[in-house]
């Protein structure tokens, strides 16, 4: 019984352990005005988070691991900025559109 018991909590664990999850991006607008942001996944696929309002955040969007680029299409502004940064598994990536003149980006990360 010992020994089922042991093989049962070794196998948890390695499970747990290995187990990954996707990179997810969300974008958190600090500006003034509205924002749509694409976001170009390494694999060529794009993302579109729209309508962003001035100070929310949306909710999180899965994506592909690799080389990423996010650009805003900032409502009133001529300067669309870009950011490009690299996207891992188990990492939470927040765009952050700051409240600067021009508008310019910025990427949080964290673990998931």
């Amino acid at each position: 019984m010992k020994k089922l018991f042991g093989l049962l909590l070794l196998i948890a664990a390695l499970t747990t352990a290995c187990s990954s999850e996707p990179p997810s991006v969300r974008v958190k607008n600090e500006g003034a005005n509205k924002a749509n942001v694409q976001v170009k996944q390494a694999d060529g696929n794009t993302i579109n988070i729209n309508d962003v309002n001035a100070g929310s955040t949306t909710s999180y969007r899965e994506i592909v691991e690799g080389s990423i680029l996010a650009t805003a299409v900032i409502q009133s502004q001529s300067v669309s900025p870009s950011i490009p940064f690299n996207a891992a598994e188990d990492r939470n990536y927040t765009v952050v559109i700051l409240n600067t003149n021009p508008p310019t980006l910025k990427v949080d990360s964290e673990s998931k």
